[in-house]
């Protein structure tokens, strides 16, 4: 089995650290006991500590959306309603689990007002989970769906927007938090009270 690189070591560290110290307490020396490597090796792969944790908050956010995503798609014949009920269901059964990650993330969200870097990288981040998350919306929606107006990304955008809403609640008062059944019945019935005829077409 081929030894990871100093560069796979380093985001192995990095991300131990994130669930045990938080992003703003890391050091670059606590990343480095971590993770074996060399401390000068942060900047030589990540330009600065700040450029490594970034990465490692990135590489959680994409492993957690597809995570997610592959359990949206775990039923070939499920329904676009029913594939976003058990992302719901994928996502929100996970934040315990993601705990320690969720409040690093939103940490690295807090520290972005002041770092032009950060913020390109958070911005970064954003446009490419807009795209995978667009090419399950366009997958779950199929090929009519665009030519009627509903934008996947646009759409994606939404549904990001709706799991951070869900993380800081939850990270406040996970009691109060609606499960995933909740929201899709409650939306559900939302939507139809908005426009009843779509229960008779």
């Amino acid at each position: 089995m081929p030894q990871p690189s100093s560069r796979d070591q380093l985001l192995e560290g990095a991300l131990l650290c994130l669930q045990t110290k938080g992003y703003a307490r890391t050091t670059a020396r606590d990343i480095a006991t971590a993770s074996g490597a060399n401390l000068a090796s942060i900047g030589y792969h990540f330009g600065s500590k700040e450029g490594l944790l970034n990465a490692a908050v990135a590489r959680t956010c994409e492993d957690w959306t597809e995570a997610i995503g592959k359990a949206a798609f775990s039923s070939p014949d499920a329904s676009p309603l029913e594939r976003i009920a058990r992302s719901w269901e994928a996502m929100i059964g996970s934040f315990e689990q993601q705990r320690p990650l969720l409040v690093s993330f939103v940490e690295a969200m807090a520290q972005a007002e002041r770092s032009e870097e950060l913020r390109a990288q958070m911005a970064a981040l954003y446009s490419k989970l807009r795209d995978a998350v667009g090419d399950m919306v366009r997958a779950s929606l199929g090929d009519d769906a665009e030519p009627l107006g509903a934008d996947p990304r646009v759409v994606a955008s939404y549904l990001i927007a709706v799991c951070d809403g869900l993380v800081l609640q939850w990270l406040l008062d996970p009691e109060d938090t609606p499960t995933a059944e909740q929201l899709t019945r409650s939306l559900g019935a939302a939507l139809l009270a908005a426009d009843p005829g779509a229960a008779a077409s």
